[in-house]
């Protein structure tokens, strides 16, 4: 029964998470509350997040509505974001980073109202200073702390003018690369329940590749209303775990 709640978990939150991000909203409270070690969840997470983003990136590669030329190097720029983020993580206090991620996603959702940009956009990823910028910050923040960082990178693909299918490709592709390192280090501590990470795993991948078939018939229009529902419940969330 555990392992069908957790299969049950991994398709919900990854759905919801391919969709508009906030997959987290779901799959981590979820697991605490069915007594799992919280170290052991996080490592859940980050195995299943691993495997179900690049099921979901190949997905779209095979079909090509995106380019493994236009999106490698998001691999590299995510990655040194991570590792950046996790260096100077323990040199500011936890308090601090629930005020600083609050901000953020405060500031998406207001600036979301503004201008006429969704994603409903025609332009390709290039390497600018405004995309390596933005990826890097968001990579830095993915390695300090985390919840909502796939909600922000779609913030930041619809200010690029990318429409949302493609949007999710370079999302989850960022994803992938974020949480392969702290997979592994999950793993060489032993963090890892398998049999329940499995369970999740699979349920991940299930919801992954619901959820970007889902995306392939969502209207652009609305993208970003899902998107500010999802960051009010982040908030919510981030302000009800600090206080």
């Amino acid at each position: 029964m555990e392992y069908i709640v957790m299969f049950g978990i991994g398709l919900l939150a990854t759905t919801l998470g391919t969709l508009a991000g906030g997959g987290g909203l779901i799959s981590l409270p979820a697991m605490l509350l069915l007594g799992i070690p919280v170290h052991s969840a996080i490592g859940a997470n980050k195995v299943s997040n691993t495997v179900s983003s690049f099921s979901s990136f190949y997905y779209l590669i095979k079909k090509k509505t995106i380019t493994l030329k236009e999106s490698v190097w998001l691999v590299p720029v995510s990655l040194l974001g991570g590792i950046t983020g996790g260096l100077i993580a323990t040199a500011i206090p936890e308090e601090q980073m629930y005020v600083v991620v609050s901000i953020l996603l405060l500031f998406a959702f207001v600036t979301s109202f503004f201008g006429k940009k969704g994603f409903g956009g025609t332009s390709d990823l290039e390497i600018s200073k405004k995309s390596v910028a933005g990826l890097y910050s968001i990579g830095i923040y993915d390695g300090m702390f985390g919840p909502g960082q796939g909600t922000l990178m779609l913030y930041l693909f619809s200010y690029l003018n990318i429409s949302y299918i493609r949007a999710i490709g370079f999302v989850r592709l960022a994803t992938f690369s974020s949480c392969f390192g702290a997979a592994a280090t999950y793993i060489a501590a032993g963090e890892i329940i398998w049999p329940l990470t499995l369970a999740l795993l699979v349920g991940s991948v299930a919801g992954a590749q619901a959820g970007v078939r889902i995306a392939e018939k969502l209207n652009p229009k609305y993208v970003k209303p899902i998107l500010r529902v999802v960051t009010i419940l982040l908030l919510v969330q981030i302000l009800w775990t600090r206080f």
